[in-house]
């Protein structure tokens, strides 16, 4: 059959009610509307996001591999729609609107083209899968956020059309002085990060490089940052002195959301109302889409047209990563002032740190601190180094366990909720009976 195939979550689209008669603001990805008022504005800025879902009769991945992700590309989909977010913003502006049938801008054309499910598109499916298995993950394997976040960023270096610099902020910190050189790479290199090393991937995304090409004088002094933070905001369930931080990042005019889920299920969160996160649900199989001879692209199946999903924000999985957009250098001072300003509010606890230099704790050795690009193995050798480091300076444990300190350190290592942790490596999103 040529119609979606609908999993569980997506039976429910035809009970999903609209925004509810409330005066609680609506915020979405640092918009905020009144649900009284302007709730056609609501959804046409839902709308407007590109939704990507599972789709089927692809080409192979890698040429022989699987022509569907049905039950296991959820996490794959999500990631796809946070860059894409990041995509819109770099050259749309967030407040671009996509309206059924309306022609688009050429840059809209590219964009979405960079993620069809080809093997040239610069953010398709089948390259995150491929580039994954540098990640030691193997083709149709769960990602948890953190995989998703480490590839994105490697396949971000071969987009010189959009020339961004992803950054994924591991250890719960955020260290400004990275990310100014990241971002200014002619700081320390004399602009020559800016040439093009990657000559063999020039011709990805199925157009020749400078076709559709930006002023490269844009990026000379700044290039756009996409700024990703894996965390772990609780063990089994999301610490609830958290929450109020969570639904502050949604208020950020550099948010580009969230990317989680719920146990067994990704979704791409991009705003709340009340005690309930909207998020848009990759969990409907579309058949795979090519451009027409006439190289038209039909979009309408990118665009969520119906009420988008809810749930409460108790019911969110703790393993996250929250991601951010600074088209410039001004907007990222700008997000280190407010998230400073978060992190000194009552209401909720801080969810990362925010320093100027590598903190000292930084320089355990790499035997200590292996950081692997998924939950499990990284954060244990997190807490071993974190237990070093407070052990001989006798201060409170940081960053991935905030609620613990040195005298209640083994005590959790000795819990069966770590055990329970631990066993849970990269989540495993997706176990779906179709």
């Amino acid at each position: 059959m040529d119609a979606a195939t609908l999993t569980y979550d997506t039976l429910r689209f035809g009970e999903v009610e609209d925004f509810p008669e409330t005066s609680d603001p609506v915020w979405i990805l640092g918009k905020e509307f009144d649900a009284l008022t302007e709730k056609d504005d609501i959804l046409s800025d839902v709308t407007s996001r590109l939704w990507f879902t599972y789709r089927k009769n692809f080409p192979p991945i890698g040429g022989t591999g699987p022509t569907s992700d049905t039950g296991w590309g959820c996490m794959l989909r999500c990631g796809q729609m946070i860059l894409a977010e990041a995509l819109v913003c770099r050259h749309l502006g967030r407040e671009w609107r996509w309206v059924k049938g309306q022609a688009q801008r050429e840059e809209y054309t590219s964009i979405l083209n960079s993620f069809l499910d080809k093997k040239d598109s610069y953010y398709s499916l089948h390259q995150i899968a491929q580039m994954g298995v540098g990640e030691g993950k193997s083709i149709g394997q769960w990602y948890g956020p953190n995989t998703v976040a480490q590839v994105l960023k490697k396949l971000a270096v071969f987009d010189s059309w959009s020339r961004l610099a992803v950054h994924v902020a591991m250890d719960n910190t955020v260290v400004i002085e990275e990310i100014k050189r990241l971002c200014m790479p002619w700081l320390d290199y004399g602009g020559a990060a800016c040439s093009d090393t990657h000559g063999g991937m020039s011709q990805l995304n199925g157009c020749l490089e400078g076709a559709c090409a930006m002023a490269e004088e844009e990026t000379a002094l700044w290039k756009p940052l996409v700024l990703l933070i894996p965390l772990r905001l609780g063990l089994s369930d999301i610490n609830e002195a958290y929450i109020e931080t969570l639904k502050q990042c949604f208020q950020l005019p550099q948010s580009l959301g969230v990317i989680g889920g719920k146990p067994n299920s990704a979704h791409y969160f991009i705003g709340y109302v009340g005690e309930e996160l909207i998020y848009l649900d990759p969990h409907t199989t579309q058949p795979a889409v090519e451009p027409s001879e006439e190289l038209h692209l039909p979009d309408d199946s990118y665009h969520c047209q119906h009420p988008p999903c809810r749930m409460h924000i108790c019911e969110i999985d703790p393993s996250i990563a929250v991601g951010f957009f600074c088209r410039t250098e001004d907007e990222f001072d700008d997000w280190c002032m407010r998230i400073r300003k978060l992190s000194h509010s009552r209401g909720g606890l801080p969810m990362f740190e925010l320093a100027n230099s590598q903190p000292s704790h930084f320089a355990c050795s790499a035997d200590v601190l292996n950081l692997t690009p998924d939950y499990g193995t990284g954060v244990q050798s997190d807490v071993r180094c974190r237990q070093a480091h407070c052990t001989s300076n006798k201060a409170p444990i940081k960053g991935t366990f905030p609620d613990f300190d040195e005298d209640h350190i083994h005590d959790f290592f000795d819990s069966d909720r770590l055990e329970r942790f631990f066993d849970s490596e990269d989540e495993e999103f997706e176990i779906l009976s179709l």
